[in-house]
């Protein structure tokens, strides 16, 4: 190896370790890793930011503009209301919802197809009376599967497609990914509908209803000063608690957390309860007892009656993972309370506005109903109450499902340039007001767009100094005298692996060189590898982390980490063995 390639392998190493690490957000590792390539000179300066204005980084910023006014416009309300009105049984209803979920992914962003779908089957559940737990998985599964069907649909297929016109001149265009995506995509769910949800584990004392929306909350509730809980030792609170249907966990006196849970300790005015509880229990038990939250009349922002609560989940690198409430100022500056925190049951030592939220937790807000929907989107938070995040604008839906489907038809018949076809998109939504204009830049993935940035050019040198070469000459030696078919079989796998543990647009953007060299050194087609890629990238069913979608599914369908590989593994096995067949046909060697 020469020593650009070995620096380049060491930089990558130290991407992948702590990308699967996961201390620090990926788009500050891959910058990072930019910035020290840059340093020793490994990317030309002249390269240096290429990669924000690469094609893919700019379509992907477009799809979630573009998905953003789809559900402004109310083109997804429409459909997703008529189903919740069905009574339909369990595996139909899963069905119903997978095959939704995937046809939405195929047109927009598949986490916010997600993102739209998760609040129908959470009250599709609470009606049925049945575990979200059982459907959210399938539903996460197959947003992911949909976005294999179009160019569009999922972040790895743009790549690959903007990967191809770089080094062959000419691109994939919108649907050649189809044939190939919507067998994977048809066989996947069909997977999931019979069998897959079947697999999913059962919580021990899971009698069937383990609804979302009465999770237990931890949270702190303030003693008034006509509190008849005044005087009374905490353990005498345990009639009423009981038939609040809540537990008390602990008492905070003067900002400090008394040893075990103070039962023997007299209650005085402004002591705080810490309590395990429903939302519905906690205000029960709040009211019974005359009881304030943590915070209430502290700020002018809150005192109007004019409250609403909401249960938000916190997807991964959303603005309020990994700090608190109090350091985004959530009661000073936005008059939002946190009243309670949701982790699996988890217990906090902190209090609950000084915890730092992770990934997957559920939080339990209160706040002014004219602005709390602005706040939780602020802070990248996914509302799993009734939505509400932009007044809908049902007049525009038809005419904004119009917009955007006359726009992928032009660019598929080479009318236009996809990437400028997608922003005559936006630009129409802005002038319409369907995306008001200070939206725009409030539904792009920021970390997603800086990860492309500053991967693409990383990826551009290890291609460069013959690094992907290296890899690809690995590959084939090691299945020397093997048909090309197995070399594609090994090549879905190692991608896939790779994918469960890193974020999918990294393992595309690593993957899509690897896949020509191999196809080059095997002198044969490189379209059948790249499009190997481009779906196996996409498929990380194993692990929470492989993509957003499982993350976002964790806590409120109460999932272990080992929880996802028992149906998530048969899928994966069975979409590699549905997708080399239906490669190899639709594109030969």
């Amino acid at each position: 190896m020469t020593t650009d390639q070995t620096l380049l392998f060491s930089l990558f190493g130290m991407v992948f370790i702590l990308l699967i690490w996961g201390r620090w957000r990926y788009d500050l590792v891959a910058f990072v890793a930019l910035t020290i390539a840059l340093v020793l000179g490994l990317v030309p300066t002249s390269l240096a930011f290429s990669g924000f204005g690469h094609p893919a980084t700019i379509i992907v910023a477009l799809v979630l503009i573009i998905s953003r006014g789809l559900t402004n416009a109310g083109a997804i309300n429409m459909i997703t209301q008529k189903l919740t009105s069905l009574d339909l049984k369990l595996s139909n209803h899963i069905a119903a919802m997978s095959g939704l979920g995937a046809i939405f992914s195929a047109f927009m962003n598949n986490v916010a197809a997600l993102a739209l779908l998760m609040p129908v089957d959470l009250q599709t559940s609470e009606k049925a009376k049945r575990s979200p737990r059982i459907t959210l998985m399938p539903l996460a599964f197959a947003t992911i599967l949909g976005g294999l069907v179009t160019l569009i649909g999922t972040p790895p297929n743009i790549i690959i497609a903007a990967y191809r016109d770089q080094v062959l001149g000419t691109p994939f265009t919108m649907f050649d990914f189809t044939p190939v995506g919507l067998i994977c995509s048809i066989t996947g769910i069909l997977f999931i509908t019979l069998i897959g949800w079947r697999l999913i584990p059962k919580t021990k004392d899971n009698p069937g209803v383990e609804l979302f929306n009465q999770e237990d909350y931890l949270a702190e509730l303030v003693v008034s000063e006509d509190s008849p809980a005044i005087g009374k030792l905490v353990r005498e609170l345990d009639e009423t608690a009981e038939d609040c249907d809540i537990a008390i966990l602990g008492l905070v006196r003067n900002h400090k957390r008394l040893s075990g849970h103070a039962r023997y300790t007299e209650i005085n005015v402004g002591d705080i309860l810490v309590i395990n509880a429903t939302p519905t229990a906690i205000d029960k038990f709040r009211s019974t007892l005359k009881l304030k939250f943590d915070g209430e009349n502290k700020n002018e922002k809150i005192t109007s009656s004019n409250m609403s609560l909401i249960e938000v989940v916190i997807p991964k690198h959303a603005k309020i993972e990994g700090r608190s409430a109090i350091s985004l100022r959530l009661l000073n500056n936005h008059g939002i309370i946190l009243l309670g925190i949701s982790r699996q049951g988890s217990q906090f030592k902190e209090r609950i506005r000084r915890t730092n939220i992770k990934a997957g937790d559920v939080l339990l807000l209160l706040g002014p109903s004219n602005t709390l929907d602005e706040i939780v989107q602020w802070i990248g938070g996914l509302p799993l109450a009734e939505r509400g995040l932009s007044v809908t604008q049902y007049r525009q839906a038809w005419l904004s499902i119009a917009i955007f489907f006359a726009a992928i038809a032009t660019a598929s018949f080479g009318g236009l340039y996809l990437a400028v076809a997608l922003a005559l998109v936006v630009v129409t939504y802005i002038a319409l007001n369907i995306v008001p204009i200070n939206e725009v830049y409030q539904q792009i993935e920021w970390p997603i767009i800086v990860l492309l940035g500053s991967m693409i050019p990383l990826g551009v040198a290890l291609e460069t100094s013959g690094g992907t070469a290296l890899i690809a000459k690995e590959i084939v030696a090691v299945t020397d005298g093997m048909p090309a078919t197995v070399v594609l079989f090994i090549l879905m796998i190692v991608v896939m692996t790779l994918s469960d543990v890193l974020n999918n647009t990294a393992t595309a953007v690593i993957g899509a060189p690897i896949a020509l060299e191999i196809a080059t050194q095997l002198n044969v087609n490189p379209d059948p590898f790249l499009m190997a890629v481009a779906v196996a990238a996409s498929c990380a069913f194993l692990t929470p982390i492989g993509h957003k979608n499982n993350t976002l599914i964790m806590g409120p369908g109460g999932y272990k980490f080992s929880d996802y590989w028992r149906m998530g593994l048969p899928l994966e096995i069975l979409i590699i063995l549905v997708a080399v067949p239906s490669i190899l046909f639709f594109w030969p060697l």
